[in-house]
């Protein structure tokens, strides 16, 4: 499964993790995905998505 949000499109990046010697090694930054059922507003249904916690919160704050 892909760890890609459906709204914002974030996905995985790389970068290095670096110790107290500053040595690099290779790591990857995984979004923080969350399953979640939503209502498709132009077709009513409700659909599961893999979306965000930032986009969740988002969609939150549309819907008040």
């Amino acid at each position: 499964m892909s760890k890609i949000c459906q709204i914002t499109g974030s996905r995985p990046s790389t970068g290095n993790t670096r110790s107290h010697a500053m040595n690099a090694g290779k790591r990857r930054y995984i979004p923080n995905l969350v399953v979640k059922k939503v209502k498709n507003p132009l077709t009513g249904k409700v659909e599961k998505m893999r979306i965000t916690a930032r986009a969740l919160r988002s969609l939150d704050k549309k819907m008040c």
